[in-house]
């Protein structure tokens, strides 16, 4: 009973030392000129609330000479169109494209990235894919599309930072970065050619043409909830490579406004994330016992004056809470005082993750008033 005591501290300090390490080792574009041509593509559906920001840093972007912007507007009905005419007044690096009705077969997001990718000029070497919740420095493209090629892969992540506000966005947004620092060999996963070791987000997607065309695009992976890691995968079985960057200093990223979109957001995906229920359950497992289980070892302690399972218990929660320290750290969040928090994090998003498969079962997942699952 001892040994398996200092089970969940062990695992912890594996995993903390583990998000040091890939820390140490991210990959951060940098501003510098660019010179091939990009196509930066930005998909927005109802977005009127928030797109003039995005729009507004992709005008201001330096460093690409030959840098296009194409906007589609995915049968909005909010005056979205509207605004980013006027924001984009006669720049002539704007074009504004009115997405066509969505085939059988298609989820919105991959048929508009297909569409925009389509209509960009074929003299962009490279395309950006960027969502209406992101907001980039001025360098962010160019640098971005320097780091695609300096790494030698055909799709790059940068994460942007990420941007929360209420409570519930604190405590379970942090867990993006976190998840793939502690959990993914970002060196590996560059060179291992297995589709399986794969991961991406799709606020800012940085592909070479010919390896997204090689791969299929969007079309490939038209009815993924998760198209970014799909395409990340479909790279890879094609031939390409990947890799992960951290984009904290470049691109900013509020992807809900509240824990109710939260919630939504979360459960529409999170069933496709692990497979299948029994993957899902034995994630989940293991984060319980990693960075709850010590909380719980402390409070046994206590009640029964057991010192060794207050010490288990405590190291193995300070354990959990350095590694959220360690990756907020690096990809410019906050953790003060959210990563003391890191138990109820891993609580939360347990739940989100039984509400997703729940609706799922129920066919009652939506997003955007279109149903999730064809």
């Amino acid at each position: 009973m001892s040994a398996l005591a200092w089970l969940p501290a062990a695992l912890a300090g594996v995993l903390a030392l583990h998000a040091v390490v890939n820390a140490r080792l991210l990959r951060r574009p940098v501003a510098v000129d660019f010179p091939e041509p990009v196509a930066v593509l930005l998909p927005v559906r109802d977005e009127a609330a928030r797109v003039e920001p995005c729009l507004r840093s992709l005008l201001g972007q330096r460093g690409v000479p030959e840098l296009a912007i194409l906007v589609l507007d995915d049968g909005s009905t909010d005056g979205t169109a509207d605004l980013v005419r006027a924001v984009a007044g006669d720049d002539p690096r704007v074009r504004l494209l009115t997405g066509a009705p969505l085939p059988p077969g298609w989820l919105g997001k991959p048929h508009a990235c297909q569409q925009l990718a389509d209509a960009a000029d074929p003299s962009a070497a490279v395309l950006a894919f960027v969502d209406a919740d992101v907001v980039l420095e001025p360098g962010a493209v160019a640098g971005a599309a320097a780091l695609l090629r300096s790494a030698g892969v055909g799709l790059l992540s940068p994460y942007p930072r990420i941007v929360v506000g209420s409570w519930g966005e604190r405590l379970v947004q942090p867990l993006l970065q976190w998840s793939w620092l502690t959990f993914l060999p970002l060196r590996a996963l560059e060179r291992s050619a297995r589709p399986s070791l794969a991961a991406a987000g799709g606020q800012f997607l940085v592909v070479d043409r010919s390896a997204y065309r090689t791969a299929g695009g969007h079309a490939g992976v038209r009815s993924s909830v998760l198209e970014d890691i799909e395409l990340a995968r479909a790279v890879k079985r094609s031939g390409g490579r990947i890799a992960l960057a951290d984009g904290s200093r470049v691109a900013a990223c509020r992807m809900y406004g509240s824990w109710g979109e939260l919630a939504a957001g979360y459960t529409k995906s999170l069933w496709a994330s692990f497979g299948s229920a029994f993957g899902a359950s034995a994630v989940v497992g293991l984060l319980l016992l990693v960075y709850v289980v010590p909380v719980l070892l402390t409070v046994a302690g206590l009640a029964s004056s057991s010192a060794l399972l207050v010490l288990a218990g405590c190291i193995g929660y300070a354990l959990g809470v350095l590694g959220r320290v360690a990756s907020a750290a690096a990809t410019g969040g906050r953790w003060w005082p959210d990563a003391l928090a890191q138990p109820v994090s891993v609580l939360l998003f347990g739940w989100l993750v039984v509400r997703s498969f729940r609706l799922r079962r129920a066919g009652a997942l939506r997003w955007r008033d279109r149903p999730v699952v064809l």
